[in-house]
Order: C-alpha cells, then sequence, then structure tokens
C-alpha cells in the first residue's frame, strides 16, 4: 500500500508540473514582441519622443505590426495573407493606427550611408523564427501616398533563416541596400514566427545617402528631437562637445517669445536656424540628394565639419515651473463609513490647470488600500476612490502633474474610515504589486472578494506569471490559479 501510495504521489506531482510547464509555455508565447533597434524603427522612435503623435506606439513598440503571416501575398485579411493594404505599420491594431500615417515629412528619417547594413532586433520575448525579411519601397515610390503592397519590391533585398529557433535580441542580420535605392525610402522589416499564423511588420524610415559619403565633408552629431510644447520664457540649449568635454563656442540657445513659438515644431526650426546663423561649420536641418542642409518645422539633424571638434550635441530643455499652478482636496469628509471593508470614497479636487490626479490612501500601517488616477480639467472635479480596507486612521494624497510634465502639486489630509472590515487581512490589492509577490503573500482579488495565500516553494514562483492576455495563475480566476494560490 505504501509504495503504491508514493508511485501515485509521484505521478500527481508528475503530472502537476506538466501542467505549469505547459502554462508556462503558453504564458511566454503571448508576451513574444519585438521591434527592429538597429537602425531605429517608426515605432521605436515614437517611444525616444523623435516621432510624435503616435499613439499607443509610443508605449510599446514591442506590439506594433503584428497580424498575418504571408507578404506580400495575398490582398490582406485573411489568415497567411499578410496585413492589410494601408495598415502595414500598425497591423491592423486600432492602437497603432497613428503609424500608418504616411508623408514625406511625416516621419524622421534615418541617414544611410553604407549600403553594406546591419539590421539588429531586441525582443521582449520571443517566438521561434523561420525567418526574417527585409523589404524596401520601389523606386519612383510616392511617400505621401499609404504603405501597401504596391508600394514594395515584391521580393526582399535580405532574407535571413530563422530555422525555427527562438532569435537572440541584439544579433546581426547583415544585408546589401541595392545599388538603385537613394534618398527617403521605407525598409519593411518582417519576422515570421514558427508557432502562430502571425508575423511581426516593422517599418523603417530611412535617407540612403550612400553614394554622397556625406558630401562637403559633413559629419552626423545628433539631432533636435520637438518632444513637447513649450511656454513664454523657457530656454532650449542646444549643447555641443568634442572629445574633451562641453564646448560653449558651439553651444546655442534660444528663448521661447511668444506662444506660437512654443509649439514643438516650431522651437525644433527657431533652434535649427539660430544655429545655421551662428556657426559656419555647424549645420542643422534635413539633407537632401544634393547634400543641402535645410531646417524643417519638426525633427532635425545636426552635422559638424571636422575641423570643429564637435562629435556629440545634447538638446536641454529648461522649462520653468508653472508658478500659478495650483491644485488641493476641496471637499473631503472626516469620516466614511466601511461596509465589510469596502466603500467607494467620494472627495473633490480643485485645479487650475489641467492636470494628470493620482489620489492614493494608506491605512496606519503605510500600505496603499486606494487609488485612482485621472486627468481633469480646470476648477472641481469630483473623484471616487474604491476602497478595500479596515476601519481606522488613514491618509489620503493627492498629486497633480500639469500635463507638459514642468509643475507638480501635493495634498495630503487626514481621513477616518469606520464600519465593518473586510475579515482577513492582505498585503496586496491584485494584481498591485506583483513583482514582490512571494510564499506567503496575501492579496484580494477585486473581482470575486477573496484572499488568496502563495504558496510555498517551488509553486510560489507562479504567483507572478500574470499578464491582462495570460492569466492561467490568477488567483481565483486563470485556469490554474490552484497550482500557485490557496484560498483563504
Amino acid at each position: 500500500m505504501n509504495n503504491n501510495f508514493k508511485k501515485n504521489s509521484v505521478l500527481t506531482g508528475c503530472a502537476s508540473s506538466l501542467v505549469l510547464l505547459s502554462a508556462m509555455v503558453a504564458s511566454q508565447g503571448v508576451f513574444a514582441h519585438g521591434f527592429v533597434e538597429v537602425p531605429p524603427s517608426r515605432a521605436l522612435l515614437c517611444q525616444k519622443g523623435v516621432n510624435q503623435q503616435c499613439g499607443g506606439a509610443q508605449y510599446e513598440p514591442q506590439s506594433t505590426g503584428e497580424t498575418f503571416k504571408g507578404f506580400p501575398n495575398g490582398a490582406g485579411g485573411a489568415p497567411l495573407q499578410g496585413p492589410i493594404d494601408g495598415k502595414i505599420a500598425s497591423g491592423g491594431i486600432a492602437r497603432f493606427s497613428a503609424l500608418d500615417a504616411q508623408s514625406a515629412s511625416r516621419w524622421h528619417l534615418t541617414e544611410i550611408r553604407d549600403r553594406d547594413i546591419t539590421f539588429q532586433w531586441q525582443y521582449s520575448a520571443a517566438h521561434p523564427a523561420t525567418k526574417h525579411e527585409y523589404f524596401i519601397t520601389r523606386d519612383g515610390w510616392n511617400p505621401n501616398e499609404a504603405l501597401k503592397r504596391a508600394s514594395f519590391d515584391s521580393a526582399p533585398f535580405c532574407t535571413v533563416e530563422g530555422g525555427n529557433q527562438v532569435p537572440v535580441g541584439g544579433a546581426p542580420h547583415n544585408c546589401v541596400i541595392p545599388d538603385s535605392k537613394s534618398g527617403h525610402h521605407v525598409i519593411l522589416a518582417v519576422w515570421t514566427v514558427g508557432d502562430t499564423d502571425n508575423a511581426f511588420y516593422d517599418p523603417v524610415d530611412v535617407n540612403i545617402l550612400a553614394e554622397a559619403a556625406l558630401p562637403g565633408g559633413w559629419s552626423a552629431v545628433g539631432s533636435i528631437a520637438p518632444s513637447t510644447q513649450l511656454l513664454v520664457g523657457d530656454k532650449v540649449k542646444a549643447r555641443a562637445f568634442t572629445a574633451t568635454g562641453e564646448n560653449a563656442q558651439y553651444s546655442v540657445e534660444i528663448s521661447i517669445d511668444n506662444a506660437e513659438e512654443g509649439k514643438a515644431e516650431n522651437w525644433s526650426f527657431k533652434l535649427a536656424e539660430a544655429i545655421n546663423n551662428a556657426h559656419a561649420l555647424i549645420r542643422a536641418g534635413i539633407r537632401d540628394d544634393e547634400g543641402n542642409i535645410t531646417p524643417v518645422k519638426g525633427a532635425n539633424s545636426l552635422y559638424a565639419q571636422k575641423e570643429s571638434g564637435v562629435n556629440r550635441y545634447e538638446v536641454q530643455l529648461d522649462m520653468q515651473e508653472d508658478a500659478s499652478a495650483s491644485m488641493e482636496i476641496s471637499s473631503l469628509q472626516p469620516e466614511y463609513v466601511l461596509d465589510k471593508g469596502r466603500i467607494s470614497m467620494a472627495f473633490t479636487a480643485q485645479a487650475n490647470r489641467r492636470m494628470n490626479l493620482e489620489a492614493t490612501l494608506f491605512d496606519e500601517k503605510n500600505k496603499q488600500v486606494g487609488a485612482v488616477s485621472q486627468t481633469v480639467g480646470e476648477g472641481s472635479t469630483g473623484l471616487n476612490l474604491d476602497v478595500r480596507s479596515a476601519p481606522g486612521a488613514h491618509t489620503l494624497t493627492l498629486v497633480g502633474t500639469t500635463e507638459d510634465g514642468r509643475t507638480t502639486r501635493q495634498d495630503t489630509q487626514a481621513v477616518t474610515l469606520t464600519g465593518e472590515g473586510a475579515g482577513i487581512e492582505y498585503d496586496f490589492v491584485f494584481p498591485e504589486g506583483i513583482s514582490d509577490y512571494t510564499v506567503g503573500t496575501k492579496v484580494l482579488q477585486p473581482k470575486t472578494d477573496e484572499v488568496f495565500e502563495c504558496k510555498p516553494f517551488p509553486a510560489s514562483g507562479y504567483c507572478k506569471q500574470y499578464s491582462p492576455t495570460s492569466n492561467g495563475f490568477e488567483p481565483g480566476v486563470g485556469a490554474s490559479w490552484q497550482s500557485a494560490w490557496d484560498k483563504l
């Protein structure tokens, strides 16, 4: 009997391990995303602030352009036929649709000065790759039309076979750009994966100047990225650096004198013009095929002659605090009554600027028991904080930051919660603080109003395995939650 019991226990343990391993593999697949890091893709330059008005791409460059594999075959939209024409950059994903905008001046162009080019991908987590392909726009393509199949050569100019192996981030793909390509082009990098029907489509906007070899002896030394709107009195400085450090001689500063100049594209243009007027050995603007450098309203590149000694520029924003900005908690009751440990706590915030507000309630042990974020306009705004706590003294902290990020205000007030507590203490409201979950961590699942405790090692490692799209171990909800949690 003992032998049979032990054997069954081992088999059960093995089966449980297989279930956990299977769930982990599935979880990793969901997280598989990536982008072209070198040269930087359109979406990556959105995250860096070089490209503007990018929608969700500025937060998730690794998630853009995922749709059916098979480019350029098919009409798009059906399985294994690639992306829909006009939605190639976004993959047809609504929150990334801003990437589908296309014009001669819409996106920053990365200069390519050597036809022997190296592409490097960065993966947040990787699918097995059947191949990576690189397509380029046709000779004579129209940069003011939406990207579609007809915009690109029908065959890739470079293919790197993947062997259905998981690719390594930063591993170089060495390619050669065709001799006929020069000037403004879009390179479409396609990562075709082996374990789904999808591929990732990542456009790279380039200015191919390989033959030009930087006419006139100019070297690229930086860029002016108009990342935010400025106010009257703000300053912008292009700081020049040589091999020995900062060189004040070639640094240039401008002031914002009126609201029109404060627009992001306008101060970039003003700074570029000021640099060109101040120095013969430094130029700011966009280069054409003949090597002419002309400032534009938008992102501008910076160039230097060798004799200047300048090898790098940094653009520094001197943004003055908005001294007149104010924000406060204007209406808070001294006491709120809990119902089984819960309450929707209503109060009012008063601001004289448009702000991003963050309200947080802490209990007497300084544990966060409620939080809410909201963008508000000028005036009085009602806020509701969903609280789960026990009776006692609490502290409400309200932090407001103006939308341009230049000014922050904070107000803190005491409040008392009375009534009935939840009954079971917990450390976090799931998934708050998930990176700190370990053996014995207790979490409240707001979807079920139940408290769960993280199991002992090795199952405790699965308590951290969660995302909105992969929730197998979510306490009380996920398909495998009992492998990681005990319900209290």
